[in-house]
C-alpha cells in the first residue's frame, strides 16, 4: 500500500551552520511578520482583501530589494507565504485566533515544500541533510520505512535542530489472527476482554516533584517583560531551559511507551474495537464554585497522562497499514453500561469496578466494557442496538 509518511532526524550542524540556520529562521520569522502586516494594513486601510498568489507574485521584486532572501530558495519563501494564508483559512472556518505577529522565539523554522533546495542523503538510517547555500549538515535517526522523500521542514525546538521529512513509500505490517475490545481508563491504562491490560505508567506523575521545583525555581527569577522594558535574566533564561527538559522528557516517554503499546495490540490482532470518546468534553474544567474542582482537575491530569486520543489514532493506522479492521463504537450503545452476556443496560457509579448483572454475568467493569465493543464489531451490534 502506496501512502505519505513523517520521519524525523536529528541534526548536528557545525558552529557556523548554526549561525546560518538561525539567521535563515530569522528572516523567515520577518516575511512571516511582513506577509501579515501586508493583509491586515490592505484590508483595514482600502477594504482589499489579499490573496496567497497576490503575495507571491510580489516575491521577485522583494528579492530585488532585500537580496539576503536570494540564498533562501524561491518555494521555501512561498511556503512562509502559504503558513500565513492557512492561518486565515483557519480563522475564517471558526477553528482558530485571529493570526497574531511572531516573535523571533515563537518561529520554529521553514518548509520545502518540493525537492529542490535540499536532499537527504540517507537510506532510512541516519545520513546527511544537504541544503542550498548551506552544505551538508549531520543527522542521526531511523525510519521504520524508507520511499521517495518529498517535502522537507526544518525545526528549533528544546535547543536542538531537527529535520521532517515526509516520504511516499509502501507500508506493510504484520499482524495475528486475533481479536480485541480495547476500554481506555486511568487506573489501568488499557484493559482488554480477556480481563488483562497494561498499567497506567503514570510518567507526568513520576516527574511532577521535578517539574514542580524546578517551575518554582523558575518563577524567582526575573522574567522578561515587554510593556516594561525588562530583560529576563540570564539564571531566568538557565531555568527556563530546565523545565523545558523535563517537560519534553515527559512527552518523550509518553510518545514511546504509546507507539510500543499500539504497536504490541496490533502485532496480535486484525480486528480492534474501542469506544468513540469526546475527549474534549471529558477533560472539560469543572464549573466555578465546584467542590470537586480539585477531583476533577487531577482526572484531567490523569487522562492527559494516558494520551487516549493520540494512541487511538496509533492504533488506527496501524490496523490499517497491516490491512485489519479497526471499529470505533458509538457512544449511545453506552459499553460501561451495558452487560456484555444478556445487553441490559444498568447505570453505574464510577466508584462501582465490578459489573454484576441479574442474568448471573460478574466480571471486571472495564473488561465487561471492552467485551461489549468487541462483540459490537463482531456483528451483534444489530442486537445491542435494540436493548
Amino acid at each position: 500500500m502506496l501512502t505519505t509518511r513523517r520521519v524525523t532526524f536529528r541534526l548536528y550542524p557545525t558552529k557556523k551552520q548554526e549561525r546560518t540556520l538561525h539567521d535563515w529562521r530569522k528572516l523567515h520569522q520577518y516575511l512571516y511578520n511582513a506577509y501579515l502586516s501586508h493583509r491586515i494594513t490592505e484590508y483595514r486601510h482600502f477594504g482589499k482583501s489579499i490573496s496567497y498568489f497576490d503575495q507571491q507574485n510580489c516575491l521577485p521584486e522583494f528579492k530585488e530589494c532585500w537580496t539576503e532572501y536570494k540564498q533562501l530558495g524561491s518555494q521555501a519563501l512561498q511556503a512562509t507565504c502559504k503558513r500565513v494564508d492557512y492561518a486565515f483559512q483557519r480563522f475564517f472556518q471558526g477553528l482558530a485566533k485571529f493570526p497574531r505577529f511572531k516573535s523571533f522565539q515563537r518561529y520554529r523554522g521553514w518548509t520545502y515544500p518540493a525537492k529542490s533546495g535540499w536532499k537527504a542523503h540517507t537510506t532510512g538510517v541516519h545520513g546527511a541533510l544537504e541544503l542550498s547555500n548551506l552544505g551538508q549538515i549531520r543527522m542521526r535517526g531511523k525510519a521504520r520505512t524508507w520511499g521517495q522523500p518529498t517535502t522537507c521542514t526544518i525545526v528549533w525546538k528544546n535547543h536542538k535542530w531537527y529535520c521532517s521529512i515526509t516520504i511516499k513509500c509502501e507500508v506493510s505490517r504484520e499482524t495475528g489472527t486475533g481479536a480485541c475490545g480495547v476500554d481506555f481508563g486511568t487506573l489501568r491504562a488499557l484493559t482488554f476482554d480477556d480481563s488483562t491490560g497494561i498499567e497506567n505508567p503514570r510518567f507526568l506523575a513520576k516527574s511532577k516533584d521535578k517539574i514542580t521545583k524546578a517551575s518554582r525555581q523558575l518563577r524567582r527569577k526575573r522574567s522578561p517583560n515587554r510593556k516594561k522594558r525588562i530583560r529576563a535574566s540570564k539564571r531566568w533564561k538557565k531555568a527556563r531551559k530546565k523545565v523545558s527538559k523535563l517537560q519534553n522528557k515527559v512527552a518523550n516517554q509518553r510518545q514511546d511507551w504509546q507507539h510500543k503499546v499500539s504497536t504490541q495490540i496490533v502485532s496480535s490482532n486484525s480486528l480492534v474495537a474501542t469506544e468513540k470518546l469526546n475527549i474534549k468534553a471529558m477533560t472539560r474544567k469543572a464549573k466555578k464554585g465546584s467542590k470537586r474542582k480539585k477531583q476533577k482537575t487531577g482526572l484531567n491530569r490523569n487522562l492527559f497522562d494516558v494520551g487516549i486520543s493520540n494512541i487511538t489514532k496509533l492504533i488506527k493506522y496501524k490496523v490499517k497499514e497491516s490491512g485489519g479492521v479497526f471499529v470505533e463504537v458509538p457512544i449511545k450503545i453506552a459499553p460501561s453500561q451495558t452487560c456484555p452476556n444478556c445487553g441490559k443496560k444498568k447505570k453505574k457509579e464510577l466508584s462501582e469496578r465490578v459489573h454484576s448483572c441479574e442474568c448471573g454475568c460478574s466480571m471486571d467493569r472495564d473488561a465487561a466494557a471492552a467485551t461489549v465493543m468487541l462483540n459490537y464489531a463482531r456483528g451483534l451490534g444489530t442486537n445491542l442496538l435494540n436493548f
